[in-house]
């Protein structure tokens, strides 16, 4: 069993920044890929970035490169989501996921492992 706890949620007014915490434990799933996802009411889970926590391999989703940038400690354990520039539209639940099947990194069904997710709110 694998279990991910994330952190770093909270409320930012737009333009702001976040720093979101993914932090694994119970060892490594799959190929270790670990993976941000967001999810606002009503709307599907969307993929937002994937990274390595012992690799620099990153994907993102295009329309947030530029703006949200993963890095990692591999001592921790921890993949680390920066989000800058933020906007209403990215308020959402994140959550962090690893132990891909297979497919392609946004694709969230693929994901074995999830954690409990942490709520950013972007508001004036």
């Amino acid at each position: 069993q694998v279990y991910l706890v994330e952190s770093g949620g909270g409320a930012v007014q737009p333009g702001g920044s976040l720093i979101l915490s993914c932090t694994t434990s119970g060892g490594t799933a799959s190929d270790g890929l670990v993976g941000w996802f967001r999810q606002a009411p009503g709307e599907e889970r969307e993929g937002v970035a994937a990274g390595y926590t012992t690799s620099s391999v990153t994907y993102y989703a295009h329309s947030l490169k530029g703006r949200f940038t993963l890095s990692r400690d591999s001592a921790k354990n921890t993949l680390y989501l920066q989000m800058n520039a933020l906007r209403a539209e990215d308020s959402a639940m994140y959550y962090c996921a690893t132990g891909k099947r297979g497919g392609n990194w946004y694709e969230a069904n693929q994901y074995q492992y999830w954690g409990q997710g942490t709520q950013v709110t972007v508001s004036s």
